[in-house]
């Protein structure tokens, strides 16, 4: 059964920068696109980075410019870049792979448990 899991998440201040990172286990995210989505508490779900099958990425404008998705096909690794944080960026991160493009997607498989990033000001 194929599962994702998250990475790198952790407490750090504002202006500080983490690198999450998304690793397959029981598949592969080799060909497929993969997207980013956080969950905070009383807000709606995200999706704020996406990388597709061939590479091409896609940002929230919530975090554009400061956050850079990126894959290591030789690690099998698909990692998400934040820099200069922000406390609005306090939320559980996931990796997902999306049932739609880029930036479309309303429906997501093979969620992992997520990695909590909080951001304190």
């Amino acid at each position: 059964e194929v599962q994702l899991v998250e990475s790198g998440g952790g407490l750090v201040r504002s202006g500080e920068s983490l690198r999450l990172s998304c690793t397959p286990s029981g598949g592969t995210l080799s060909g497929y696109a993969i997207a980013w989505l956080r969950q905070a508490p009383g807000k709606e779900r995200e999706e704020v980075s996406c990388i597709s099958s061939v590479d091409n990425t896609y940002y929230a404008d919530s975090v554009k410019g400061r956050f850079t998705i990126s894959r290591d096909t030789a690690k099998d690794t698909v990692y998400l870049q934040l820099n200069n944080l922000k406390p609005d960026d306090t939320a559980v991160y996931y990796c997902a792979y999306p049932l739609g493009p880029c930036g479309y997607a309303t429906e997501y498989n093979y969620w992992g448990q997520g990695t909590q990033v909080t951001v304190s000001s």
